[in-house]
């Protein structure tokens, strides 16, 4: 029999005390549940490109990594299809072992010579990439100088790996040359890492590559890029941010996903084939985790068809970035400095406020991304809506997305209001 007496609940472990503290009454949790105003985690029935279905409601999907359209195509469908019908569901095991098909070989392969690299290795999502780079490439005593506004996979990785991070402020080449200095005079037998977002995923601009390589150069460094929302974004052929600059040769490693452009899931690190076998060997997020299944390896390989065949994808989705850009900018919203298909549009310091403007542009027919100062994905006190674009908008679904932010912003008061980041 139990001992405890059985009107006496067992105490609640301490570490559970947070969590009561996230959900209690008056959170910003709590309060925006209570007004139905809570924007995440919200269920789309139905997607089909530029359009989400939400409670038996059709939106304009302007909240898309979707780039260049492709999660509907046709051509991508059946070829996932048919490699659900050839290999099955999954590979029930690591690249290590039993899980590496001769089209997860297929496309590496491909994505190599796509990137003008010498080799390439999958990982099986583009957060877990980073993860293995960063822990699979460096060691006890190396040094990894990191962008403080990195994405979240960047952060998690300098913590799996046993390096020291020295973060650098967010584009401050002088800040950066200063611990590289820094590091030379106190740590000179320490290996240098240099690692950044090449396209910023919330205020879509783009990394100072020109000025990373000479640093990364002079320092005697490596220079990673995360090239999530610039593969099959910028550069020519969508080459991503090194290629935008014309600086291909000057940067070894580049990582990426396919859960953007390529409208799959999974990742990518391509540089020198010595290097690429390092990483292949030592990096725990790939080698024990699962492998990418076939119907998403058949994806990629499709997209990247279509992508160096349909060049016209690259051209539109430019043409829309800067319609939108200037859109926003004629009608009185702060975009920051956008350079990119992310244009984020600043709401201010309100996150009360910045729901209820997402809510209210639900209701008029558009989705976005409302994106608040936590967990460090935005500055401080500044709320955004993440808006994206795919190659696959009309004109017509440009125009009326910028009509709805203009009648919401309008209605809060949020035009005019100059935000610098």
């Amino acid at each position: 029999m139990n001992n405890l007496d059985s009107n006496t609940l067992p105490a609640e472990p301490p570490i559970f005390e947070k969590a009561r503290a996230f959900t209690a009454p008056g959170t910003l949790f709590s309060e925006a549940k209570s007004a139905g105003l809570y924007p995440y985690f919200r269920a789309i029935s139905r997607s089909e490109g530029t359009r989400a279905f939400i409670d038996g409601r059709e939106l304009i999907m302007a909240g898309s990594n979707n780039y260049l359209g492709l999660t509907s195509d046709p051509r991508v469908k059946e070829a996932a299809n048919q490699a659900t019908a050839r290999y099955g569901t999954g590979c029930t095991g690591s690249r290590f072992l039993n899980g590496t098909l001769d089209i997860h070989l297929e496309l590496e392969a491909r994505l190599a010579a796509f990137m003008q690299k010498e080799a390439c290795v999958l990982f099986s999502t583009g957060y877990m990439t980073n993860m293995g780079v960063l822990q699979g490439l460096t060691s006890k005593n190396d040094l990894i100088f990191s962008d403080k506004d990195n994405h979240a996979c960047i952060v998690a990785g300098t913590q799996v790996s046993e390096a020291n991070c020295w973060r650098y402020r967010h584009f401050d080449m002088n800040h950066l040359r200063r611990l590289l200095e820094k590091a030379e005079t106190e740590q000179p037998e320490s290996d240098r890492l240099i690692v950044t977002d090449g396209v910023f995923s919330m205020s879509g601009r783009i990394a100072p590559i020109p000025e990373l390589t000479k640093l990364a150069q002079e320092f005697d460094a490596a220079l990673v890029l995360d090239d999530a929302h610039a593969v099959g974004v910028i550069g020519p052929g969508g080459r991503g941010s090194a290629a935008y600059f014309g600086l291909d040769s000057e940067v070894p490693l580049t990582t990426g996903t396919f859960s953007k452009s390529f409208s799959s899931v999974g990742g990518f690190v391509t540089g020198d084939s010595d290097v690429i076998e390092f990483i292949r060997h030592m990096a725990r997020a790939h080698i024990f985790s699962a492998s990418m299944p076939p119907s998403t390896v058949a994806t990629v390989l499709k997209c990247l068809e279509i992508l160096q065949e349909e060049t016209w994808r690259l051209d539109r989705l430019w043409q829309i970035s800067n319609y939108m850009r200037n859109g926003f900018r004629n009608a009185g919203f702060d975009v920051w400095t956008s350079e990119a298909p992310i244009i984020p549009v600043v709401i201010g310091n309100d996150m009360m406020l910045a729901f209820q403007f997402w809510t209210d542009l639900l209701e008029e027919g558009v989705f976005v991304n409302p994106v608040v100062p936590w967990r460090g994905a935005v500055p401080r006190g500044l709320s955004i809506m993440r808006t994206s674009y795919m190659a696959t908008h009309t004109d017509e679904d440009l125009d009326r997305v910028l009509e709805t932010f203009y009648l919401v912003g309008r209605k809060h008061g949020v035009l005019n209001n100059n935000h610098t980041m």
